[in-house]
């Protein structure tokens, strides 16, 4: 797989994903030889995911609207819209919508691949926590307690 052209995503376009909430697919890694993958998280007021690690990926947010709670390694921030953070693969993190209303994440994944785990999750329609631990693994994603431990 080779990067050799231009990716583009025209504004408005994307595949839509309804998992875990409203997620659009705006690039995916075989668009990029592997290199990235992004795509855009609609985020209800108060949601967010629970404290989970990425063992194959960094991750790069931006706040395209809203306020956004990050919590990484131990470490807290709030960004608005404007702010921009990044992750780092193998540290467990956090975010959520600290807003009123909802929000919207520009969110970046390198190398590419984990922006396929929603359309997934929306294709299989996991209804245990068991069962979307099974798929997480599958993307090398690993959910945790809050206490940061991880579950065997």
């Amino acid at each position: 797989m080779t990067f050799n052209q231009a990716a583009v995503s025209p504004s408005g376009r994307g595949t839509p994903a309804m998992a875990f909430g409203k997620h659009v697919i705006r690039m995916m890694a075989a668009n990029t030889g592997g290199s990235l993958g992004m795509f855009e998280a609609f985020v209800p007021a108060g949601e967010g995911p629970p404290l989970h690690v990425h063992e194959r990926e960094d991750e790069f947010f931006r706040v395209l609207a809203g306020r956004f709670g990050f919590w990484c390694a131990g470490d807290y921030v709030e960004l608005a819209e404007g702010g921009c953070i990044a992750l780092p693969r193998g540290v467990p993190h956090r975010f959520r919508n600290v807003g009123k209303a909802e929000g919207r994440l520009m969110v970046v994944v390198t190398p590419g691949g984990f922006e396929s785990f929603f359309p997934i999750i929306e294709l299989c329609k996991p209804e245990t926590a068991e069962q979307i631990a099974s798929i997480g693994k599958r993307f090398g994603l690993t959910f945790l307690p809050e206490d940061g431990r991880k579950v065997a």
